[in-house]
């Protein structure tokens, strides 16, 4: 691995996040990272966090047209109360602080604990949880369903609302709907590997994927031998839309694992398109690359969001954070 020791990985990491956003203020002792012109004045903040390890996710999202804050816990770790109570702290411009929350217990429960610190000091909290993940019903992480792709939806979406000056209710409520949504499953070509451990955090033969991986390699639905391109686009579309059947255009996410190179997943996306036309799919929007990764983990995730006017023109307002732009 490319890192000097496991400790500090999550540490060094901030410290080069620094280097290369400087419009970003990061705080690598008490893992926070915020917008240099926060608090906005007028405007919803957004803050959000999880574990390390799904680079650019969360801190990569963070700036103009999508989140004010992200809090970055150890790999694979929630961040705790204290790192988001101080980053609604630092944002709250007293129009008040949206928390996203994926659906891991860990995050659920701490971020929860946060919103009683922040409510305690008179910031006014509203939450959306996210849980798009149609693989499986419970994991070794949630109860219910696992928060994956959406994340992005919800948080860039959510982010242009914010930006325009729309209450903290109605951020709420265009948050919940982009949840409502979205949709997704993920395959795994490969185990990740953590720093600390070193080694595969799961088994994984050779030649053989696994169908409904987590984020953090937690199973999925079955195992099969290696499937094309082609096939695995099958099975990940139609499982999607079997648990929300089409009714209009949608937003494709074709997101990489962390270790599937452009080349792979520009091919896959051919064939997610090709399962949505045959589908009386439309297509309004599409974004390929690595967005919501698991370490080194080889593989991709299909994520679907039913879009209608209005999302569609939050999702193309303008953004500028180090891991999505454009228009500005």
């Amino acid at each position: 691995m490319l890192i000097n020791v496991p400790e500090t990985v999550v540490a060094d990491a901030l410290r080069g996040l620094a280097a290369a956003h400087p419009d970003l203020n990061v705080d690598v002792e008490n893992r926070v990272i915020v917008r240099r012109d926060a608090p906005v004045t007028g405007q919803v903040a957004l803050v959000s966090g999880g574990g390390s390890g799904h680079e650019p996710l969360h801190g990569g999202f963070v700036g103009p047209g999508m989140l004010t804050a992200a809090c970055p816990g150890e790999v694979f770790t929630s961040p705790v109360p204290d790192q988001m109570a101080r980053a609604a702290a630092a944002v709250d411009s007293g129009a008040g602080v949206l928390f996203i929350v994926k659906n891991y217990t860990g995050d659920v429960l701490n971020f929860d604990m946060a919103a009683e610190l922040a409510e305690d000091e008179g910031i006014q909290i509203a939450k959306v949880l996210v849980d798009d993940d149609v693989a499986v019903t419970d994991s070794l992480y949630t109860a219910g369903r696992r928060g994956t792709g959406a994340t992005l939806f919800v948080e860039k979406i959510a982010g242009a609302a914010a930006a325009e000056g729309q209450s903290l209710e109605r951020v709420e409520s265009i948050g919940r709907q982009v949840n409502e949504s979205s949709r997704s499953f993920g395959v795994a070509l490969s185990a990740c590997t953590t720093p600390a451990k070193g080694s595969p955090t799961f088994d994984l033969p050779e030649g053989e994927l696994e169908l409904g991986v987590g984020i953090h390699g937690e199973p999925g639905r079955e195992r099969r031998p290696m499937m094309t391109s082609g096939e695995i686009a099958d099975f990940a579309v139609n499982a999607v839309l079997e648990d929300m059947p089409p009714r209009g255009p949608v937003l494709a996410l074709v997101n990489g694992m962390g270790a599937t190179p452009l080349l792979e997943l520009y091919g896959f996306n051919a064939e997610v398109h090709r399962v949505l036309r045959e589908r009386g799919v439309p297509v309004a929007r599409t974004l390929v690359g690595n967005y919501v990764t698991s370490l080194d983990m080889a593989g991709a995730s299909v994520t679907l969001c039913q879009v209608d006017e209005e999302l569609l023109r939050l999702w193309d307002a303008p953004v500028k954070t180090p891991a999505l732009r454009w228009g500005m």
